[in-house]
């Protein structure tokens, strides 16, 4: 019976430091035989919160959410 994983990456930005070990966690789980269901939090429709845009860095809009 192979072991089934949950992946849940909680990071707003494809493509970088959390994604990426998330995916090579991942990989090294399938390759090992495991089944691997991956969930992306950002990629849902209920769920909100910074998606790390980095517009309230601007001096605009320094420390205010865009």
């Amino acid at each position: 019976m192979a072991k089934k994983i949950v992946v849940v990456n909680a990071g707003p930005r494809a493509g970088f430091n959390t994604d990426t070990l998330l995916k090579e966690a991942a990989k090294g789980c399938e390759d090992a035989g495991a089944e691997v269901v991956r969930y992306d939090l950002f990629k849902l429709e209920r769920y909100t919160g910074c998606i790390s845009c980095f517009g309230c860095k601007k001096e605009q809009n320094k420390g205010h959410c865009i």
